[in-house]
């Protein structure tokens, strides 16, 4: 007898705790906003390598021993500037050598030239056979090709020696010099390198989605621009843009490399460091509503919308774009729909309710307070 009183006891009870939930939920009002379509910016942010606009390896093109070093680590160079010199006296004595063969030459071709005058004299007088005229001639075209051969040679030790100086290709800082004064070197054997850093080129990965969105972006006229993060966390004070974009996805991580270029003429850059871009993006006419407004079922997205007769129906929406606080719809919703965005926990679809609408503008500007 006491088990069936207090079981309905218990039965009761529930019914009046649902009664009265029934009562509240009807009673309560649960404020409602509806999507706003605006234009918006959002930001992404990747790992970049940062590089040099120039970055070049001087290497040694003859072997020799460092017979000066013009300048030193770390310092800024011009275009045309010497910055080795190797030991050239075997260059020297080579161009040397060649000058002279050539002055010898000139002066055989002088000979065979009046030996051929004479003996075209002769031939016409006809005290010599046309031979030894055909003879002359060809000694003179001898001689004229050793000439040429010469000047060959001697061109060739003037490049040779040329190479026994090292000179700047263009503006630039000089970086490690591993090799001092005195050292034997062979043709090849790296020098320094040499950096432009008045710009520099940020490489990052992109994602094909996100590379997706930066193309229609592009293709809708809309803007973009880029801020670089330095490891300390400071904004690099010049914006960047994208230059190029990589042909192909990389096939074992799904992304692509995009390339901008940051002017740095502080040259506060430097080749080989590290930062963090942040693209930011406008988005025209994008529709947005509260995150806190929608809720997760398997991986998808919904929102419980209120139709004209104040009754919860639930809606599958495409999130476009994540905001601080915001989504940007892709789909699923518009600007005449009313959503809950506060209490969705409480409501479920066919719940008729009481309503209180806050326009979207209000909404933001309590999100960021």
């Amino acid at each position: 007898m006491n088990r069936i009183v207090l079981l309905f006891s218990i039965a009761v009870g529930f019914a009046a705790c649902t009664s009265n939930k029934e009562t509240k939920t009807e009673a309560g009002k649960f404020p409602v906003t509806s999507p706003l379509a605006t234009d918006t910016t959002y930001t992404s942010e990747y790992i970049a390598e940062i590089q040099s606009f120039q970055n070049i390896e001087i290497r040694a093109k003859i072997k020799g021993y460092i017979e000066k070093i013009y300048v030193d680590e770390g310092k800024p160079v011009k275009a045309g500037q010497t910055l080795f010199s190797i030991n050239s006296q075997e260059f020297q004595k080579e161009l040397l050598k060649a000058k002279a063969m050539l002055k010898t030459a000139i002066a055989e071709a002088k000979t065979a030239e009046l030996e051929l005058e004479s003996v075209k004299t002769l031939a016409d007088k006809k005290i010599v056979s046309k031979t030894e005229l055909e003879k002359a001639k060809a000694n003179l075209d001898a001689a004229n090709a050793k000439i040429d051969e010469a000047k060959a040679n001697e061109a060739s030790a003037n490049i040779s020696l040329s190479l026994a100086e090292i000179k700047a290709p263009f503006d630039g800082t000089i970086n490690r010099i591993p090799f001092k004064t005195g050292s034997l070197i062979d043709e090849g054997t790296l020098l320094t390198t040499l950096s432009n850093n008045k710009e520099v080129y940020a490489y990052f990965n992109v994602s094909e989605k996100e590379y997706l969105g930066y193309t229609n972006q592009k293709a809708n006229g809309e803007k973009g621009n880029i801020t670089l993060y330095l490891a300390n966390g400071q904004a690099h004070k010049y914006k960047g843009t994208v230059e190029t974009i990589d042909g192909e996805f990389d096939k074992n991580t799904g992304n692509i490399a995009f390339r901008a270029k940051f002017p740095n003429p502080d040259l506060l850059l430097k080749h080989g460091s590290s930062g963090k871009v942040q693209l930011t993006s406008e988005l025209k006419n994008a529709l947005i509503i509260p995150q806190k407004a929608t809720f997760e079922i398997q991986d998808k997205f919904y929102v419980f919308v209120v139709d004209a007769n104040n009754v919860i129906k639930q809606r599958n929406i495409v999130i476009r774009q994540r905001l601080p606080h915001l989504y940007v719809i892709e789909s699923g919703l518009s600007t005449n729909d009313k959503i809950i965005y506060e209490g969705i926990q409480n409501v479920k679809e066919g719940d008729k309710i009481q309503t209180d609408f806050v326009p979207m503008q209000q909404v933001i500007s309590q999100l960021k307070n």
